[in-house]
């Protein structure tokens, strides 16, 4: 399951990611470590990118970034 499988006004907890180089150092920074939660808080009209609150950030994260972010229900 990835980030992009929870729904607007979802929590979830991360697990992992599969990024490598410099996405995952950009993700790891953003506060994408495992056990973080995170909540999607909305998504554009196209519904790409999603915006996530993230360690009391609210980030924009594009759907083929989002993939690399494993996650688990809370």
């Amino acid at each position: 399951m990835s980030i992009n499988d929870i729904k607007t006004g979802e929590r979830a907890r991360v697990k992992g990611l599969l990024a490598h180089g410099t996405m995952r150092r950009r993700m790891l920074d953003i506060g994408l470590v495992n056990g973080a939660e995170v909540e999607c808080v909305g998504q554009s009209p196209m519904g790409d990118p999603r915006a996530y609150l993230i360690c009391g950030a609210v980030i924009a994260i594009r759907r083929s970034d989002g993939d690399n972010v494993i996650i688990e229900d809370i």
